[in-house]
């Protein structure tokens, strides 16, 4: 297997892994997703607390729609490898039992858990991981610099699954980081404290910039925002040059640190969406509307504030760009694509550059 260099945290939502299906060939099979299957119903979840029944009475329904969106996701990882991440729908037993075997017995997929998980869905994914043959991995919530007993909380939890660290992927998870300094500091923190006691098979370390949408200024706005997740990663790796392994990067893309905790969205959604575009060390985002007499001239408006702009790298770099090209171009509501369209040339750029930048900077 070809080592990952790239882990993007990713909603399990279909914008995510037709992006992902639609990278070149060369860069997926370095990229290595972990993949959180999103609630069904109910309320955002909150990070860090425990799974809970899913809200929907249906159970048929919902076994329904975890099938559906588990065999989407093994069609588009077409055998490669990754993870998966089942907290906001471990709480409905029957419906995720059948989804997270099929996953286990028809991808290469590793499950994840963590600290904070109820005793006995840790043991049924563990279980799983050891039938599969492949291992598991720890996803461990940083949001404040680890202790020594946090430390021994995680060794606890590795002895209890009774699996060994190298077969263990350890992913430290920083969530959102609204400040590069304080952020990095809890990572080297993180690294020293919860990375270096254990030989894992593979350490990642992810955190995600890119701001709530709702949490932008104005309606339908042009902002940047500053990729503080890429400068933790240099803060570490320049403070831990030394560390005996590789330490995979990993962002959230162009989503929210928290998107994955939404509950799924039905139709018709918000009456706006997002356009967004990664620069070298920001945010390119614009809200547009979804709907509406206008709808179509402020969605190629910002198109070519995207192309028009220095940070914009061509229509030849990659097929998130060259769509851009062509819908700040375009004339008529053909071509202008809708929220999940954004979404989707957004991851595709996004991973593509960043593949790009990690691989320059060897």
């Amino acid at each position: 297997m070809v080592e990952p260099i790239y882990m993007p945290v990713l909603p399990m939502r279909r914008d995510a892994w037709n992006a992902y299906a639609q990278l070149d060939f060369r860069l997926r099979r370095r990229i290595a997703p972990l993949w959180t299957l999103v609630p069904h119903s109910g309320r955002e979840r909150t990070r860090g607390e425990p799974s809970s029944p899913d809200w929907d009475s249906d159970q048929s329904a919902l076994d329904r729609w975890l099938t559906l969106r588990t065999d989407q996701l093994i069609e588009a990882m077409d055998g490669r490898f990754g993870w998966v991440d089942a907290t906001h729908v471990e709480g409905s037993i029957h419906g995720s039992a059948a989804s997270l075997w099929r996953l286990m017995t028809r991808s290469r997929l590793r499950l994840v858990t963590g600290p904070e998980r109820d005793p006995q869905l840790q043991r049924y994914a563990a279980d799983l991981a050891f039938l599969s043959g492949r291992g598991m991995g720890i996803r461990l919530l940083v949001d404040a610099p680890p202790d020594e007993l946090r430390a021994a909380e995680l060794l606890s939890l590795i002895n209890r699954l009774c699996l060994p660290p190298s077969a263990v992927d350890l992913i430290l998870d920083l969530g959102a980081v609204p400040d590069a300094a304080e952020s990095g500091k809890t990572a080297i923190a993180a690294l020293d404290v919860l990375g270096a006691p254990a030989p894992w098979r593979t350490v990642v370390l992810t955190s995600g910039a890119f701001p709530r949408v709702h949490d932008l200024p104005g309606a339908e706005t042009a902002y940047v925002a500053q990729r503080h997740d890429r400068h933790v990663y240099g803060a570490v790796r320049a403070a831990r040059p030394e560390f005996p392994r590789t330490v995979v990067y990993g962002d959230y893309s162009v989503e929210h640190a928290f998107s994955a905790n939404i509950p799924h969205v039905r139709a018709p959604g918000p009456p706006w969406g997002v356009m967004r575009y990664t620069a070298p060390d920001g945010f390119m985002i614009g809200r547009v509307p979804t709907r509406g007499n206008e709808r179509v001239d402020r969605v190629r408006a910002m198109a070519r504030w995207i192309t028009e702009s220095e940070a914009f790298r061509g229509a030849d770099y990659g097929d998130g760009e060259d769509w851009l090209h062509e819908c700040a171009q375009g004339e008529g509501s053909k071509g202008s694509g809708n929220a999940e369209t954004w979404i989707k040339v957004g991851h595709l750029q996004h991973m593509n550059f960043v593949m790009n930048q990690l691989i320059a900077a060897g």
